[in-house]
């Protein structure tokens, strides 16, 4: 069976943080390992962060985040209707930003691809982004 949540809040970095841990939250039925939680964690901060900086360029909007769990797997969708990326394939290069007058890493897409098993970019210049990502958990509880 699917069990999905689905949450949306302001683009201000102070919701970074409920992001991760609502996701977080929800995921802790997989019963994951620290270290499984912690990649999904920041994984999610950094999709989000993306969409607050980039997205938005730190001038508010909605960020929605659709989580859900189906067998042993993980699935986050963190949605903008922001500016959209131009070049996805070039976005998603190390050390590539779109703002470096705010002294960014460009290490945001590569961070989520070292923690999850799969990171999807889908993105119209105009009408936002959705970053797709799953991480399959090893230890599932069985409640039954």
């Amino acid at each position: 069976m699917k069990n999905n949540l689905n949450a949306s809040f302001s683009a201000i970095s102070q919701n970074e943080s409920l992001a991760r841990t609502i996701a977080a939250a929800f995921a802790a039925q997989l019963n994951p390992t620290i270290e499984e939680l912690t990649d999904i964690r920041t994984a999610v901060s950094e999709a989000v962060t993306n969409a607050i900086i980039h997205g938005y360029s730190n001038r508010g909007g909605t960020v929605t985040m659709n989580c859900s769990v189906e067998g042993s797997v993980f699935s986050v969708d963190v949605i903008d209707t922001g500016r959209g990326i131009d070049d996805i394939e070039l976005a998603m290069q190390p050390f590539y930003t779109s703002a470096p007058e705010l002294e960014r890493s460009g290490m945001g897409f590569s961070v989520m691809q070292a923690f999850m098993d799969e990171v999807k970019v889908r993105s119209m210049p105009g009408y936002g982004t959705t970053v797709s990502m799953k991480k399959r958990v090893s230890a599932v509880r069985d409640d039954g």
